[in-house]
């Protein structure tokens, strides 16, 4: 069938695959997913892991390569769990699923049902990059090392609850030394058991010291041996990370001797097992009593031969000495002759006072008292008329001075001052009287008080049936308050007497 141009009419020639059915972009994306799957509905493949994508989802989205492709991954939510090795960049591995297509993007992808390193020296070459970049930090260095307490006190272990691992430390502790032991329960194997370590680790070291929780005076984290896969989780960055920071002392338990993994190289000491963990934690109970009671008997017997050679120096010395006769035989001698020597000085003590006393008693006779009391009497007549003498002769100096001041005062200029200030004390006083309120009622004002005598200035202040008084220049009325329109119909008198003031006078009171 010929074609034809529509503008100008001329014929056209057909062209190729112009008879193909038309698609739409839904459609043929539908068709090349069932046509992938269809065909690779289950692979293996081979690759190292690049970049890693942890959304909030849940989902890990992360590329596979080698030296020439690159194939996109997705583990969903729930089989990422399940997972021995968990997808890490720059790690080996062959993974199981099945490639599908995302319509949305035009792009295939691979949908990760299992994952497992492609070899033991892909994990170890992981973890030697792993453990140069920490060694690097300094978390491994021995300067950062604590020193494990003697006897602690409490005992946290961190570990499973239900495996055998906690059932020989506590075996062994109870064994060796038993005390109070705190046990944080956590996964030790699988993806969640590294953060569940580091934050119990974390969590050890947060207890306070004085709080309901006993605070470990020293940690263990415990795991029996296993694959490097099994124990992998002990060498995640976070778990070696808070080993290194923890502030209580930290042994390491994890796998067998030959075993070994970051958290080794991070605590203050590996143990080669857990029970290995339990004996360098305390010492032995039994053998600390033995030692004490050697330590016991080495004393008593010390003190004990220290006592004899300080008994044996005694005796020594006590032979040195003479007998107690012979040394106090001397002193007790003295002792009587200055007791004997004491009584007659005492004796003639007495004697001698006595004898002064009666020549004194001889020499006190009545004449020379009076004689004495005469003499005083004298003496005390003499100083008081002179004291009469000097009396008379300030009141004669004080009233000479009082004349001559006297004689000096101009009476005339006194009469005059007086005469000014009666003069102005009798302008004052009729100042006074003019301002006074005994003036102003005399023009016409009254003054109100109530019951108590208080001036009262304003109508508010009176109440219906209250007594007052109001006074005149000429007396004073006594009165009862009314309501405002009885006072005004039965006091007529004193709306005329308003009239009369003029409207500022109210004022004054």
């Amino acid at each position: 069938m010929s074609q034809f141009d529509s503008s100008t009419g001329e014929p056209t020639e057909p062209l190729p695959g112009n008879n193909l059915t038309e698609r739409t972009v839904s459609e043929l994306s539908a068709a090349l997913k069932r046509t992938v799957e269809d065909n690779f509905g289950q692979v293996r493949v081979r690759g190292e892991i690049g970049r890693v994508s942890r959304p909030g989802s849940g989902h890990v989205y992360l590329d596979l390569k080698d030296d020439r492709a690159v194939l996109a991954g997705v583990i969903w939510k729930g089989v990422v769990s399940r997972f021995k090795t968990q997808p890490e960049q720059g790690l080996e591995v062959v993974v199981t699923g099945k490639l599908t297509t995302f319509p949305g993007q035009s792009k295939y992808q691979i949908i990760i049902e299992a994952m497992e390193p492609a070899g033991a020296g892909a994990l170890m070459a992981l973890l030697e990059e792993r453990k140069k970049k920490l060694t690097a930090e300094g978390l491994f260095a021995e300067e950062r090392k604590q020193l494990l307490p003697y006897m602690p006190s409490v005992i946290g272990v961190v570990t499973s609850p239900s495996g055998a691992v906690i059932r020989d430390v506590l075996h062994r502790i109870a064994d060796r030394f038993p005390l109070h032991i705190v046990v944080w329960p956590v996964r030790v194997q699988g993806e969640a058991s590294a953060g569940e370590v580091a934050r119990a680790i974390d969590g050890f070291n947060a207890i306070e010291a004085d709080g309901e929780i006993a605070r470990p005076d020293l940690l263990i984290v415990a795991r029996g041996g296993g694959s490097i896969e099994d124990l992998w989780g002990f060498n995640d960055e976070d778990v070696v990370r808070a080993a290194a920071r923890s502030d209580i002392p930290l042994i390491s338990a994890v796998g067998h001797e030959t075993d070994w993994t970051l958290i080794d190289l991070a605590a203050d000491v590996r143990a080669p097992t857990p029970t290995g963990a339990a004996e360098m934690a305390v010492p032995v109970k039994a053998e600390i009593e033995a030692f004490t009671a050697t330590l016991g008997a080495r004393l008593a017997n010390g003190l004990r031969r220290k006592l004899d050679a300080a008994n044996a120096d005694l005796r020594a010395a006590m032979r040195g000495l003479g007998r107690p006769e012979d040394i106090l035989s001397a002193p007790r001698q003295n002792l009587d002759n200055l007791t004997a020597r004491l009584s007659n000085a005492l004796v003639m003590a007495a004697h001698g006072k006595r004898a002064d006393l009666k020549a004194a008693s001889a020499r006190l006779t009545p004449e020379i008292i009076r004689r004495r009391v005469r003499l005083e009497g004298d003496r005390t007549g003499h100083a008081g008329r002179r004291l009469v003498m000097a009396y008379s002769n300030i009141c004669e100096r004080k009233s000479t001075q009082i004349t001559t001041a006297g004689n000096r005062l101009n009476w005339q200029r006194l009469e005059r001052i007086v005469t000014t200030a009666r003069s102005r004390f009798e302008q004052s006083w009729r100042l006074v009287e003019s301002l006074s309120h005994e003036r102003v009622l005399e023009r016409g004002f009254a003054l109100v008080r109530g019951e108590d005598g208080q001036a009262i200035t304003r109508a508010a202040g009176l109440k219906t049936g209250d007594e007052f008084s109001v006074q005149f220049h000429d007396g004073k009325v006594d009165a009862v308050a009314g309501n405002g329109s009885r006072s005004s119909k039965k006091k007529p008198t004193k709306k005329k007497e308003s009239k009369e003031t003029t409207p500022n006078q109210g004022k004054l009171f």
